[in-house]
């Protein structure tokens, strides 16, 4: 899953980039409004991060600004501005949740994995698909008798699969969920993943859709 972080503070910043990509979220991470605005045009991403005070445009400002161009991205406000005021007015204008400094980051990662559940239509905090589960939590992967836990990168392609089985996710839509825009990619990443998958869960775990890309069935 890939997770846009705007924070202009570099100590905040790195430690949080650092947490989220051990917790194998694909992180882009910028430090002004602009850059923020810029890039919720350019890259799909599958959350934001955003705090208020910002350079050049303020959180508010990006987070108006999406939410009229139609974006659903679901967006965290991470800020020190504590007044109920603000608050009222970051979820006023589509912010879906609301996180005050100082934080511990396991709450964060708690309340991100809660927002992107949310969008996905999913209400449990395991993803299944009716016949493999997934737990955000553990990075546990079942399947029949099978139970194990997946590598970061592993565990980020069965995520974005699951979030919506028995949709197809190209080979560029998976790279976007599994490596940020700093991250080099080799050009037979996706199916080195596929394959390691397979092997653990089963060959027929992850269907490739031929000329399309690759998706999980989704089983009643």
């Amino acid at each position: 899953m890939r997770i846009l972080l705007v924070e202009d503070d570099a100590m905040i910043g790195e430690a949080v980039a650092q947490a989220l990509r051990d917790a194998a979220y694909a992180v882009d991470w910028v430090s002004d409004g602009v850059a923020a605005d810029l890039a919720l045009g350019n890259a799909e991403h599958q959350a934001l991060l955003l705090d208020l005070g910002l350079p050049k445009l303020g959180g508010l400002e990006v987070l108006r600004r999406m939410r009229w161009r139609g974006s659903r991205v679901p967006v965290i406000v991470i800020t020190a501005r504590d007044a109920v005021a603000d608050r009222i007015r970051g979820l006023d204008l589509g912010a879906d949740d609301y996180l005050l400094k100082p934080f511990d980051v396991q709450e964060l990662l708690a309340r991100l994995r809660a927002v992107t559940r949310r969008k996905g239509g999913q209400a449990a905090p395991v993803l299944s698909n009716g016949v493999m589960t997934l737990d955000p939590t553990t990075h546990e992967a079942c399947r029949g008798s099978v139970s194990l836990v997946l590598s970061a990168r592993e565990f980020a392609l069965l995520h974005a699969l699951l979030l919506r089985p028995g949709t197809i996710l190209t080979r560029s839509e998976l790279e976007e969920r599994i490596y940020g825009w700093n991250e080099e990619v080799e050009s037979n990443a996706v199916e080195f993943l596929i394959h390691a998958v397979r092997k653990k869960l089963g060959a027929d775990a992850i269907r490739n859709v031929r000329g399309a890309g690759w998706m999980v069935e989704r089983h009643v």
